[in-house]
Protein backbone atom coordinates (compact mmCIF):
# COMPACT_ATOMS: atom_id res chain seq x y z
CA UNK A 1 0.00 0.00 0.00
CA UNK A 2 1.09 3.37 -0.77
CA UNK A 3 2.93 5.44 1.96
CA UNK A 4 2.01 8.44 3.79
CA UNK A 5 4.04 11.27 3.56
CA UNK A 6 5.81 13.17 6.30
CA UNK A 7 5.16 10.17 9.38
CA UNK A 8 7.61 7.84 7.65
CA UNK A 9 7.08 5.98 11.59
CA UNK A 10 3.20 5.15 10.33
CA UNK A 11 2.58 2.86 7.67
CA UNK A 12 -0.58 3.46 5.64
CA UNK A 13 -2.10 0.06 6.96
CA UNK A 14 -1.09 1.14 10.91
CA UNK A 15 -2.86 4.78 9.97
CA UNK A 16 -5.99 2.99 9.09
CA UNK A 17 -5.47 0.46 11.94
CA UNK A 18 -4.82 3.59 14.26
CA UNK A 19 -7.49 5.53 13.30
CA UNK A 20 -9.85 2.29 13.77
CA UNK A 21 -8.86 1.67 16.93
CA UNK A 22 -9.73 5.24 18.10
CA UNK A 23 -12.85 5.19 16.40
CA UNK A 24 -13.48 2.20 18.15
CA UNK A 25 -12.78 3.66 21.58
CA UNK A 26 -16.13 5.86 20.91
CA UNK A 27 -18.28 2.87 19.76
CA UNK A 28 -17.06 0.83 22.18
CA UNK A 29 -18.28 3.34 25.29
CA UNK A 30 -21.68 3.53 23.70
CA UNK A 31 -22.65 -0.61 22.58
CA UNK A 32 -20.48 -2.48 24.88
CA UNK A 33 -23.42 -0.87 27.69
CA UNK A 34 -25.73 -1.49 25.88
CA UNK A 35 -27.20 -4.91 27.06
CA UNK A 36 -26.63 -4.03 31.00
CA UNK A 37 -28.71 -0.32 30.53
CA UNK A 38 -31.75 -2.58 32.55
CA UNK A 39 -29.30 -3.46 34.76
CA UNK A 40 -28.06 0.30 35.49
CA UNK A 41 -31.47 1.14 35.28
CA UNK A 42 -32.57 -1.13 38.56
CA UNK A 43 -29.60 -0.42 39.97
CA UNK A 44 -29.57 2.96 40.27
CA UNK A 45 -33.72 2.73 40.72
CA UNK A 46 -35.02 4.70 37.57
CA UNK A 47 -38.62 4.78 38.02
CA UNK A 48 -39.18 5.73 34.20
CA UNK A 49 -37.46 3.39 31.69
CA UNK A 50 -36.70 5.73 29.20
CA UNK A 51 -34.11 7.72 31.54
CA UNK A 52 -31.53 4.81 31.26
CA UNK A 53 -30.98 6.57 27.47
CA UNK A 54 -29.03 9.35 29.44
CA UNK A 55 -26.66 7.21 29.42
CA UNK A 56 -26.06 7.20 25.96
CA UNK A 57 -27.40 10.80 25.41
CA UNK A 58 -24.86 12.67 28.24
CA UNK A 59 -22.25 10.73 26.48
CA UNK A 60 -22.48 12.01 23.37
CA UNK A 61 -23.56 15.30 24.31
CA UNK A 62 -20.45 15.83 26.03
CA UNK A 63 -18.23 13.78 23.30
CA UNK A 64 -19.90 16.25 20.47
CA UNK A 65 -19.76 19.85 22.34
CA UNK A 66 -15.83 18.93 23.53
CA UNK A 67 -14.34 18.76 20.16
CA UNK A 68 -14.80 22.24 19.60
CA UNK A 69 -11.95 22.97 22.08
CA UNK A 70 -10.06 20.18 20.52
CA UNK A 71 -9.56 21.32 17.17
CA UNK A 72 -7.98 24.59 17.92
CA UNK A 73 -5.71 22.51 20.67
CA UNK A 74 -4.65 20.34 17.92
CA UNK A 75 -3.85 22.87 15.63
CA UNK A 76 -2.03 24.69 18.18
CA UNK A 77 0.12 21.72 19.90
CA UNK A 78 -0.53 18.94 17.69
CA UNK A 79 -2.10 16.03 17.46
CA UNK A 80 -0.13 13.56 19.31
CA UNK A 81 -0.06 15.61 22.49
CA UNK A 82 -3.53 16.47 22.49
CA UNK A 83 -4.52 13.28 21.87
CA UNK A 84 -2.47 11.94 25.12
CA UNK A 85 -4.06 13.97 27.14
CA UNK A 86 -7.43 13.78 26.55
CA UNK A 87 -7.09 9.88 26.71
CA UNK A 88 -6.46 10.28 30.30
CA UNK A 89 -9.39 12.07 31.01
CA UNK A 90 -11.29 8.95 29.43
CA UNK A 91 -9.64 6.36 31.83
CA UNK A 92 -10.59 9.23 34.96
CA UNK A 93 -13.90 8.64 33.54
CA UNK A 94 -13.52 5.40 32.96
CA UNK A 95 -12.25 5.03 36.45
CA UNK A 96 -15.15 6.90 37.80
CA UNK A 97 -17.96 4.98 36.03
CA UNK A 98 -16.63 1.72 38.30
CA UNK A 99 -16.80 3.94 41.05
CA UNK A 100 -19.84 6.35 41.06
CA UNK A 101 -22.44 5.49 43.86
CA UNK A 102 -25.24 7.44 42.49
CA UNK A 103 -27.25 7.78 38.96
CA UNK A 104 -26.16 11.51 39.04
CA UNK A 105 -22.47 11.31 39.63
CA UNK A 106 -22.50 8.26 36.81
CA UNK A 107 -23.88 10.57 34.63
CA UNK A 108 -20.67 12.93 35.23
CA UNK A 109 -18.65 10.04 34.80
CA UNK A 110 -20.45 9.26 31.21
CA UNK A 111 -19.81 12.84 30.22
CA UNK A 112 -16.29 12.91 31.25
CA UNK A 113 -15.51 10.17 29.19
CA UNK A 114 -17.21 12.04 26.46
CA UNK A 115 -15.03 14.61 26.50
CA UNK A 116 -11.82 12.57 26.76
CA UNK A 117 -13.42 10.47 23.55
CA UNK A 118 -13.95 14.14 21.60
CA UNK A 119 -10.34 13.85 20.86
CA UNK A 120 -10.29 10.70 19.16
CA UNK A 121 -13.32 11.87 16.83
CA UNK A 122 -10.69 15.33 15.74
CA UNK A 123 -7.30 13.63 16.04
CA UNK A 124 -7.94 10.68 13.76
CA UNK A 125 -9.76 12.97 10.92
CA UNK A 126 -6.71 15.47 11.33
CA UNK A 127 -4.41 12.92 11.25
CA UNK A 128 -5.98 11.55 7.55
CA UNK A 129 -6.25 14.98 6.27
CA UNK A 130 -2.83 16.03 7.13
CA UNK A 131 -1.54 12.84 5.36
CA UNK A 132 -4.00 12.21 2.48
CA UNK A 133 -6.82 14.35 -0.11
CA UNK A 134 -9.18 13.55 -2.01
CA UNK A 135 -10.30 10.30 -3.21
CA UNK A 136 -7.78 8.58 -1.32
CA UNK A 137 -8.57 10.37 2.00
CA UNK A 138 -12.03 8.78 1.57
CA UNK A 139 -10.94 5.82 0.80
CA UNK A 140 -8.39 5.53 4.04
CA UNK A 141 -11.75 6.47 6.09
CA UNK A 142 -14.01 3.87 4.73
CA UNK A 143 -11.33 1.46 4.99
CA UNK A 144 -10.79 2.62 9.09
CA UNK A 145 -14.42 1.99 9.02
CA UNK A 146 -14.89 -1.14 8.08
CA UNK A 147 -12.58 -2.16 10.53
CA UNK A 148 -13.90 -0.02 13.01
CA UNK A 149 -17.49 -1.54 12.57
CA UNK A 150 -15.81 -4.65 13.52
CA UNK A 151 -16.48 -3.27 17.40
CA UNK A 152 -20.42 -2.21 17.33
CA UNK A 153 -20.58 -5.89 15.60
CA UNK A 154 -19.32 -7.69 19.16
CA UNK A 155 -19.21 -4.81 21.13
CA UNK A 156 -22.64 -5.62 22.94
CA UNK A 157 -22.37 -9.37 23.13
CA UNK A 158 -19.16 -8.81 24.88
CA UNK A 159 -21.01 -6.76 27.05
CA UNK A 160 -23.76 -9.63 27.35
CA UNK A 161 -21.08 -12.08 28.16
CA UNK A 162 -19.54 -9.86 31.06
CA UNK A 163 -22.83 -9.70 32.24
CA UNK A 164 -22.80 -13.58 33.07
CA UNK A 165 -20.00 -13.81 34.43
CA UNK A 166 -19.91 -10.24 36.56
CA UNK A 167 -21.32 -7.33 37.64
CA UNK A 168 -22.12 -4.59 35.10
CA UNK A 169 -19.57 -2.26 36.09
CA UNK A 170 -16.95 -4.87 35.00
CA UNK A 171 -17.95 -3.63 31.89
CA UNK A 172 -16.36 0.17 32.42
CA UNK A 173 -13.41 -1.88 34.11
CA UNK A 174 -13.13 -2.99 30.28
CA UNK A 175 -13.33 0.15 28.51
CA UNK A 176 -10.59 1.30 31.21
CA UNK A 177 -8.12 -1.44 30.24
CA UNK A 178 -9.05 -0.89 26.20
CA UNK A 179 -7.99 2.87 26.54
CA UNK A 180 -5.21 2.15 28.69
CA UNK A 181 -3.92 -0.18 25.84
CA UNK A 182 -4.61 2.82 23.25
CA UNK A 183 -2.50 5.02 24.81
CA UNK A 184 0.70 2.89 24.84
CA UNK A 185 0.76 2.67 21.51
CA UNK A 186 0.27 6.30 20.51
CA UNK A 187 3.08 7.06 22.91
CA UNK A 188 4.87 4.44 21.35
CA UNK A 189 3.66 4.65 17.52
CA UNK A 190 1.79 7.64 16.77
CA UNK A 191 4.13 10.73 15.04
CA UNK A 192 3.19 14.33 14.70
CA UNK A 193 1.81 15.10 11.61
CA UNK A 194 0.81 18.43 11.80
CA UNK A 195 2.83 21.00 9.26
CA UNK A 196 4.59 23.72 10.93
CA UNK A 197 2.97 26.19 8.49
CA UNK A 198 -0.29 24.89 9.67
CA UNK A 199 0.38 25.45 13.15
CA UNK A 200 -2.37 28.63 14.66
CA UNK A 201 -1.51 30.41 17.85
CA UNK A 202 -3.95 29.17 20.38
CA UNK A 203 -5.45 32.71 21.29
CA UNK A 204 -9.39 33.50 21.21
CA UNK A 205 -8.76 35.84 18.09
CA UNK A 206 -7.14 32.81 16.09
CA UNK A 207 -9.70 30.31 17.50
CA UNK A 208 -12.47 32.21 16.29
CA UNK A 209 -10.63 33.31 12.70
CA UNK A 210 -10.02 29.64 12.50
CA UNK A 211 -13.99 28.29 12.80
CA UNK A 212 -15.08 31.50 10.84
CA UNK A 213 -12.89 30.18 7.91
CA UNK A 214 -14.58 26.86 8.56
CA UNK A 215 -17.96 28.37 8.06
CA UNK A 216 -17.34 30.13 4.59
CA UNK A 217 -16.67 27.14 3.36
CA UNK A 218 -20.44 26.41 1.68
CA UNK A 219 -19.51 22.76 0.84
CA UNK A 220 -17.93 22.44 4.30
CA UNK A 221 -20.84 23.50 6.55
CA UNK A 222 -23.71 22.21 3.86
CA UNK A 223 -22.16 18.35 3.85
CA UNK A 224 -21.81 19.48 8.25
CA UNK A 225 -25.41 19.82 8.74
CA UNK A 226 -26.46 16.56 6.20
CA UNK A 227 -24.36 14.42 8.37
CA UNK A 228 -26.14 15.33 11.45
CA UNK A 229 -29.18 14.55 9.87
CA UNK A 230 -27.85 11.17 9.18
CA UNK A 231 -25.69 10.83 12.12
CA UNK A 232 -29.55 11.04 14.05
CA UNK A 233 -30.65 8.49 12.44
CA UNK A 234 -27.77 5.97 14.06
CA UNK A 235 -27.99 7.67 16.96
CA UNK A 236 -31.65 7.23 17.58
CA UNK A 237 -31.11 3.42 16.51
CA UNK A 238 -28.89 2.92 18.98
CA UNK A 239 -30.36 4.77 21.96
CA UNK A 240 -33.49 2.75 21.76
CA UNK A 241 -31.83 -0.73 19.78
CA UNK A 242 -32.43 -2.42 23.24
CA UNK A 243 -36.00 -1.01 23.63
CA UNK A 244 -36.96 -2.08 19.90
CA UNK A 245 -35.67 -5.56 20.24
CA UNK A 246 -36.05 -6.00 23.37
CA UNK A 247 -39.49 -4.53 24.65
CA UNK A 248 -40.90 -4.43 21.21
CA UNK A 249 -39.51 -7.97 19.65
CA UNK A 250 -39.10 -9.72 22.92
CA UNK A 251 -35.56 -10.94 22.15
CA UNK A 252 -33.92 -10.96 25.98
CA UNK A 253 -30.63 -12.01 25.84
CA UNK A 254 -30.74 -12.65 21.94
CA UNK A 255 -30.62 -8.82 21.73
CA UNK A 256 -26.55 -8.68 20.75
CA UNK A 257 -27.43 -11.02 17.64
CA UNK A 258 -29.61 -8.90 16.04
CA UNK A 259 -27.77 -5.43 16.78
CA UNK A 260 -24.72 -7.60 15.30
CA UNK A 261 -26.74 -7.89 11.83
CA UNK A 262 -27.30 -4.52 11.87
CA UNK A 263 -23.70 -3.45 12.47
CA UNK A 264 -22.51 -6.26 9.75
CA UNK A 265 -24.79 -4.63 7.19
CA UNK A 266 -23.25 -0.95 8.00
CA UNK A 267 -19.78 -2.49 7.76
CA UNK A 268 -20.80 -3.99 4.65
CA UNK A 269 -21.61 -0.96 3.39
CA UNK A 270 -18.33 0.80 4.53
CA UNK A 271 -16.19 -1.86 2.56
CA UNK A 272 -18.12 -1.63 -0.06
CA UNK A 273 -17.46 2.02 -0.40
CA UNK A 274 -13.64 1.81 0.00
CA UNK A 275 -13.79 -0.29 -3.55
CA UNK A 276 -16.91 2.23 -5.05
CA UNK A 277 -15.41 5.78 -3.89
CA UNK A 278 -12.02 5.80 -6.20
CA UNK A 279 -13.50 4.90 -9.05
CA UNK A 280 -17.25 6.56 -8.92
CA UNK A 281 -16.45 9.37 -6.68
CA UNK A 282 -17.51 10.79 -3.53
CA UNK A 283 -20.60 12.95 -4.72
CA UNK A 284 -21.93 10.10 -7.14
CA UNK A 285 -22.10 7.58 -4.38
CA UNK A 286 -23.01 9.22 -1.74
CA UNK A 287 -26.20 11.44 -3.35
CA UNK A 288 -27.36 8.00 -4.89
CA UNK A 289 -27.53 6.54 -1.28
CA UNK A 290 -28.85 9.24 0.70
CA UNK A 291 -31.85 9.36 -1.25
CA UNK A 292 -32.01 5.48 -1.19
CA UNK A 293 -31.52 5.21 2.59
CA UNK A 294 -34.78 7.51 2.59
CA UNK A 295 -37.06 5.86 0.12
CA UNK A 296 -36.10 2.23 2.34
CA UNK A 297 -37.08 4.15 5.72
CA UNK A 298 -40.17 5.44 4.39
CA UNK A 299 -40.73 2.07 3.16
CA UNK A 300 -40.26 0.57 6.61
CA UNK A 301 -42.28 3.42 8.14
CA UNK A 302 -45.39 2.62 6.10
CA UNK A 303 -44.89 -1.17 7.48
CA UNK A 304 -44.77 -0.27 11.19
CA UNK A 305 -47.85 2.67 10.68
CA UNK A 306 -50.06 -0.68 9.30
CA UNK A 307 -48.61 -2.82 12.55
CA UNK A 308 -47.31 -5.04 9.42
CA UNK A 309 -43.17 -4.76 10.77
CA UNK A 310 -42.68 -8.14 11.85
CA UNK A 311 -39.34 -8.93 13.46
CA UNK A 312 -38.11 -10.25 9.84
CA UNK A 313 -39.30 -7.18 7.90
CA UNK A 314 -38.28 -4.93 10.65
CA UNK A 315 -34.71 -5.88 10.97
CA UNK A 316 -34.41 -6.44 6.96
CA UNK A 317 -35.04 -3.09 6.04
CA UNK A 318 -32.86 -1.61 9.23
CA UNK A 319 -30.34 -3.41 7.90
CA UNK A 320 -31.04 -2.50 4.32
CA UNK A 321 -31.39 0.92 5.37
CA UNK A 322 -28.22 1.63 7.34
CA UNK A 323 -25.98 -0.69 5.15
CA UNK A 324 -26.41 2.74 3.18
CA UNK A 325 -25.32 4.60 5.75
CA UNK A 326 -21.77 3.20 5.44
CA UNK A 327 -21.77 4.62 1.55
CA UNK A 328 -22.60 7.85 3.14
CA UNK A 329 -21.14 8.57 6.22
CA UNK A 330 -17.17 8.73 4.96
CA UNK A 331 -18.32 10.42 2.04
CA UNK A 332 -19.75 13.31 3.37
CA UNK A 333 -16.84 13.58 6.12
CA UNK A 334 -14.48 13.53 3.02
CA UNK A 335 -16.26 16.17 1.01
CA UNK A 336 -16.65 18.56 4.03
CA UNK A 337 -13.00 17.94 4.98
CA UNK A 338 -11.76 18.89 1.32
CA UNK A 339 -11.85 22.33 1.41
CA UNK A 340 -10.18 22.95 4.92
CA UNK A 341 -6.63 22.13 4.82
CA UNK A 342 -5.41 25.04 6.32
CA UNK A 343 -7.54 24.32 9.32
CA UNK A 344 -7.62 21.15 9.46
CA UNK A 345 -8.15 20.66 13.59
CA UNK A 346 -10.75 23.26 13.78
CA UNK A 347 -12.92 21.72 10.77
CA UNK A 348 -12.43 18.52 12.51
CA UNK A 349 -13.82 20.00 15.33
CA UNK A 350 -16.51 21.77 14.08
CA UNK A 351 -17.64 19.16 12.24
CA UNK A 352 -17.95 16.09 15.10
CA UNK A 353 -19.40 18.96 17.57
CA UNK A 354 -22.23 19.49 14.91
CA UNK A 355 -22.64 16.24 13.81
CA UNK A 356 -22.17 14.48 16.91
CA UNK A 357 -24.08 16.91 19.18
CA UNK A 358 -26.77 17.60 17.07
CA UNK A 359 -27.10 13.95 15.85
CA UNK A 360 -27.30 13.21 19.68
CA UNK A 361 -30.22 16.05 19.97
CA UNK A 362 -31.89 14.83 17.29
CA UNK A 363 -30.96 11.35 17.95
CA UNK A 364 -32.55 11.55 21.12
CA UNK A 365 -35.78 12.93 20.45
CA UNK A 366 -36.36 10.16 18.02
CA UNK A 367 -35.52 7.83 20.52
CA UNK A 368 -37.71 9.38 23.80
CA UNK A 369 -40.65 9.59 21.10
CA UNK A 370 -40.53 5.62 21.82
CA UNK A 371 -44.53 4.46 22.70
CA UNK A 372 -43.69 0.46 22.42
CA UNK A 373 -44.05 0.26 18.86
CA UNK A 374 -41.70 0.76 15.85
CA UNK A 375 -43.63 3.65 14.40
CA UNK A 376 -42.01 7.14 15.97
CA UNK A 377 -38.42 5.51 15.50
CA UNK A 378 -39.20 4.36 11.42
CA UNK A 379 -40.79 8.06 11.09
CA UNK A 380 -38.54 9.19 12.90
CA UNK A 381 -35.78 8.23 9.98
CA UNK A 382 -37.63 9.30 7.18
CA UNK A 383 -37.59 13.06 8.65
CA UNK A 384 -34.31 12.61 9.12
CA UNK A 385 -33.19 11.60 5.33
CA UNK A 386 -35.55 14.21 3.95
CA UNK A 387 -33.62 16.94 5.80
CA UNK A 388 -30.51 15.73 4.64
CA UNK A 389 -31.44 15.78 1.34
CA UNK A 390 -32.50 18.86 1.14
CA UNK A 391 -29.08 20.35 2.83
CA UNK A 392 -27.03 18.33 0.29
CA UNK A 393 -29.37 19.58 -2.78
CA UNK A 394 -28.92 23.27 -1.11
CA UNK A 395 -25.15 22.93 -0.98
CA UNK A 396 -25.12 21.49 -4.46
CA UNK A 397 -27.14 24.31 -5.95
CA UNK A 398 -29.91 21.14 -7.42
CA UNK A 399 -26.64 19.71 -9.51
CA UNK A 400 -26.58 16.32 -7.46
CA UNK A 401 -24.06 13.24 -8.69
CA UNK A 402 -21.93 15.65 -10.38
CA UNK A 403 -18.42 14.47 -9.53
CA UNK A 404 -16.77 17.80 -10.45
CA UNK A 405 -13.65 17.04 -10.62
CA UNK A 406 -11.56 14.00 -10.76
CA UNK A 407 -11.10 14.14 -7.37
CA UNK A 408 -14.24 14.37 -6.28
Amino acid sequence: MQQPQRAQSLSTAELVAMVAALSALNALAIDIMLPALPDIGRAFELTNANDRQLVVVCYVALFGVSQLVYGPLADAYGRRSVLIYALGLYIAGSVLCVLAPNFELFLAARALQGMGAAATRVIATAVVRDLTEGRRMAQVMSMAMTLFMIVPIIAPGIGQLILLAAPWRWIFGTLLIYALAILAWALLRLPETLKPAHRRPFRPRAIATGYLDVLRQRQTVGYMIATAFVTACLFGYITSSEQLFVDVYGLGPAFPLAFAAVAIAISGGTYLNSRLVVRHGMRRLSHTMIILFTLCAGLLAAFAAAGAATFWLFIGLVALTFAMFGLIASNFNALAMEPVAHVAGSASALYGAVTASGGALLGGLIARAFDGTPTPFAVGLVLSGLAAVAAVAVTERGRLFDAKSRLL
